[in-house]
Parts: structure tokens; sequence; C-alpha cells
């Protein structure tokens, strides 16, 4: 047991090795010199970032679910989510978060990839 113990106590006390430590400091001291807009070698990749989703009515998730031709019980387990979350939505009870207001446009969208097999 305490050769375990003592195991576990060496793990959880790993240091970083003076090469990963030299890359690191290397590293930050690129990305300083890139915003004071100095030259350096770096590549720089802009991505566009989709707007948040738009929040949905209980009414609007009720016509998605219908225009799927899905039960609250076959929606939610398209989704993942339970029956009782679906209720709460389409009765206006609980609001979806972000993450699944996005699959609900993914659902709304591009129907066939949640039911792919």
């Amino acid at each position: 047991m305490a050769a375990k113990a003592a195991s576990v106590k060496a793990k959880a006390h790993k240091h970083m090795t003076d090469a990963t430590f030299k890359e690191l400091t290397a590293s930050f001291e690129d990305a300083i010199a890139h915003a004071r807009g100095e030259n350096t070698k770096l590549r720089v990749t802009r991505v566009k970032v989709p707007p948040p989703p738009k929040p949905k009515s209980g009414k609007a998730i009720t016509k998605l679910r219908k225009e799927l031709n899905c039960s609250q019980a076959v929606f939610a387990r398209v989704l993942n989510i339970s029956p009782k979350t679906i209720q709460a939505w389409e009765q206006g009870v609980r609001r979806p978060s972000d993450a699944a207001l996005r699959l609900l446009e993914v659902a709304e969208k591009y129907p066939a990839v949640l039911f792919r097999l």
C-alpha cells in the first residue's frame, strides 16, 4: 500500500523539463512580439465564428419536431436528451441552452444528419 501511495504522490508532483520550459518561454515571447506588431515568423489563421444561435419559442420547437414527423420521445432520442426536456421546452417552462439551440439549428437546416445510422 505504501508503495502505491508513494507512486501516486510522485506522479502528482511531476515537473516541466527544462527543454519544455524553454519552448514555452519562447512561444510566449513570440506571442508578445506579435501582439506588439513586431515582425515575427508566426502564421496567423483567422476563423469566422458564427453568431450565437437565436432563441426558439416553444411553438417553434414543436413546429420543428412536427415537421420532422417525430414524437416528443423520438425527437428527444435523436437529440440525445430526455423527453421531459422536450416537454419543458415546448411548454415554455425551460429554454434550450446555446448548445441545444445550435443542435436545433442543425436539425432545422440539415435534418438528415440527425437520422444517419
